[in-house]
């Protein structure tokens, strides 16, 4: 067990410090079809009471996705992915003391976040799916998070993995870094994600978790999100996603053991306790 590396993470109204403890970004779908709350937050109301209330019980980062990004999953145009994060957004201003980060791979989408106070984009794609992503994020200050992903959404797990999925993972990595410093963006806005469940077979999703740290030499800080997902289930006895919090736990455990700096998830308060007591582990740890 290695002792996390820390960081700073600059936003264009603060910066978060990250590595001493272990950030909960709280998973907030305003969409009707994501795998496991999609349809509960459709209403603009319900969704600010519900990030209002997921700061309340422990969460550090807000992020609002507008289109599902599970497995089969279709997009969406970009203006109606603006509508269904754009009110939610704007209704949150001056409201939520964390930074809120929005879900999209979009430009137009990001834009419009940027401009109604979000301060982060959480691109699957890694700047790959819109080349004008980065010049948003860079004109903003926004810091980004970027995924590792292979294929597409709607035909990443029918097959076709990497034979080697650290290989792949960190390879597919560099390639995000290097196109955002194409971009423009500096290195202090990034944050890498390997992806967990976007074109990954079942097994090489508990590789990831299992040698998470061997990512650490691309030296920036790693989100980590497996809350209530697939591989989970199929583990647990196909077990529906909103039953899935133990398996959802251990699996955030590993991840911050192996050196996560933030993990997004659904069940905020709780998964907050399993942080803080691994980070505890963490601090026991040799240095």
């Amino acid at each position: 067990m290695n002792q996390r590396p820390q960081f700073r993470w600059s936003l264009p109204h603060r910066t978060l410090f990250l590595g001493k403890r272990t950030l909960v970004m709280a998973v907030l779908n305003v969409t009707p079809d994501s795998f496991s709350d999609g349809g509960k937050y459709l209403q603009p109301a319900q969704a600010v009471k519900r990030a209002l209330d997921l700061e309340s019980i422990g969460a550090d980062i807000l992020d609002v996705g507008g289109e599902s990004t599970r497995p089969g999953s279709k997009g969406v145009p970009w203006k109606e992915e603006l509508r269904r994060v754009l009110p939610v957004l704007r209704a949150l201003r001056g409201r939520l003391k964390i930074p809120i980060s929005v879900d999209t791979s979009k430009a137009a989408v990001a834009d419009a976040a940027a401009e109604a106070g979000a301060e982060i984009v959480n691109d699957v794609t890694a700047l790959r799916g819109d080349p004008e992503l980065a010049k948003v994020v860079r004109r903003a200050g926004m810091g980004v998070v970027l995924m590792h992903m292979r294929g597409q959404p709607g035909s990443m797990q029918l097959g076709n993995f990497a034979r080697d999925v650290m290989k792949d993972v960190s390879s597919g990595l560099l390639e995000a870094l290097r196109r955002a410093g194409e971009g423009g963006i500096v290195g202090s806005k990034i944050v890498l994600d390997p992806g967990i469940g976007f074109g990954k077979s079942y097994k090489q999703n508990y590789e990831l978790l299992a040698h998470l740290g061997e990512l650490a030499r691309l030296a920036h800080p790693l989100l980590v999100g497996t809350s209530r997902k697939g591989f989970l289930g199929r583990t647990l006895e196909n077990a529906p996603a909103n039953q899935r919090i133990w398996g959802t736990a251990a699996s955030v455990t590993a991840a911050i053991l192996g050196g996560a700096h933030i993990v997004r998830v659904h069940d905020v308060e709780e998964i907050a306790q399993v942080a803080r007591v691994t980070d505890e582990v963490l601090l026991a740890a040799p240095k």
